[in-house]
């Protein structure tokens, strides 16, 4: 079965197809479905990393902060349970 990942963008709650053979993680999937440019987005993002200690949760809360600015929120993929329901 496919993995779908559920988001909320500005309001509007929705659902897309998710493949690792597009797309590093489920936040660049949803950013690439509303048509967001995540270019210098990572390159922050890639500064943060090389200035963090490994393991810090640094890049974590920088994307989180990053993505709720953009207008993302409940970013998940979807279980199985779900889906059925």
């Amino acid at each position: 079965m496919a993995r779908q990942v559920t988001y909320t963008f500005k309001g509007k709650t929705k659902t897309i197809a998710f493949s690792y053979d597009k797309h590093h993680d489920l936040y660049e999937a949803v950013a690439e479905a509303e048509g967001i440019d995540l270019t210098k987005f990572l390159a922050m993002e890639q500064q943060v990393a090389m200035t963090s200690r490994k393991g810090a949760k640094a890049e974590k809360e920088f994307r989180k902060v990053e993505f709720a600015r953009f207008g993302f929120s409940n970013i998940h993929f979807v279980r199985d349970e779900e889906s059925e329901a």
